[in-house]
């Protein structure tokens, strides 16, 4: 989404994700305009993600998370059709 919004040509962008990702954006692009579509949008799981807890969750393969398999195929879909945009 950033580097979107750095090529784009539009001034003003609809951001419809979680805002912790507005603070980058704006950062990034001052001459440019998000507006949250929601200002609630905030996951307190997100603020608790490092670097550092990725990579070692990767490295010692220490974390599982499992959900059900309907459910899985729905996140796909929705991440699907983001990646399709």
């Amino acid at each position: 989404m950033i580097r979107h919004a750095e090529s784009s040509t539009a001034s003003q962008f609809v951001v419809a994700t979680e805002i912790g990702v507005l603070h980058r954006m704006r950062k990034a692009n001052p001459a440019k305009e998000f507006v949250p579509i929601d200002d609630s949008i905030s996951c307190r799981y997100m603020k608790m993600i490092t670097l550092e807890k990725v990579r070692n969750s990767l490295r010692d393969m220490s974390e599982q998370v499992t959900v059900e398999p309907e459910l899985a195929d729905q996140a796909r879909l929705a991440i699907e059709r983001m990646i399709a945009l």
